[in-house]
């Protein structure tokens, strides 16, 4: 997008729109920097986790009004067969699950071959050794912080030892990637991943759910550097 610095470095806030008003989803939008802020969409299958949310429309309908970097999670089976409708829609970086792909790398190169980021997922009870073959392969590596498939659930603080491991292993020459945390990120919580060496943080209900959303995204940039 012409004239618009979107951030590629952390620390960044990514509001998940999952959490916002679809009705006004233009006027929801407006209070994201896209100097600052990533765009999180989450996308939901009913079958890889027991949840239906959204798909290529509504995040056509996202970039048409906002000019912030678009951040595709796919949680559903065989990712590979949606890549191109999502980036025709207009997502910067898509994201897939490790546990959904039968040859991750491949899938990967796909989510390249679009021209978009390329994204990692792992959901709480996959060990990160498991992601470590693709570590070379990824722009990003959401370490999920709930179990996938529903918005406003308790943050799992055993998920920082994954995240800090990540943080090692990227220190250590392992990949350049980014470190994103999403699940029950709030005020504190925010704060205890990024302390872990997290990057972009995804926030829905934290954000989008109160009384005042800008205020909320701006307390969320100061408490984790932004």
């Amino acid at each position: 997008m012409s004239g618009i610095a979107h951030p590629l470095r952390g620390p960044i806030v990514a509001p998940s729109i999952l959490s916002a008003d679809f009705t006004r989803l233009g006027d929801a939008l407006r209070i994201i920097d896209p100097a600052l802020d990533w765009v999180h969409c989450d996308i939901m299958d009913y079958h890889f986790v027991p949840n239906l949310t959204f798909g290529p429309l509504v995040v056509a309908a996202a970039r048409r009004v906002t000019l912030a970097f678009l951040d595709v999670h796919l949680m559903v089976e065989q990712p590979e067969k949606m890549l191109r409708a999502f980036r025709d829609a207009g997502a910067d970086q898509i994201t897939v699950h490790l546990e959904a792909c039968e040859d991750p790398r491949a899938v990967l190169a796909a989510v390249r071959e679009t021209g978009a980021r390329a994204g990692l997922a792992i959901k709480p009870n996959t060990a990160l050794s498991a992601a470590e073959k693709c570590f070379k392969h990824i722009d990003l590596l959401l370490v999920m912080t709930v179990e996938p498939g529903f918005g406003g659930q308790a943050f799992m603080p055993a998920m920082m030892d994954k995240v800090s491991a990540a943080r090692a292993a990227r220190d250590s020459g392992a990949g350049s990637f980014l470190i994103e945390v999403d699940g029950g990120i709030g005020p504190g919580t925010a704060a205890t991943a990024r302390a872990a060496g997290a990057d972009v943080f995804v926030a829905g209900n934290a954000v989008f759910a109160q009384a005042e959303p800008a205020a909320a995204l701006a307390g969320l940039r100061s408490e984790i550097g932004a």
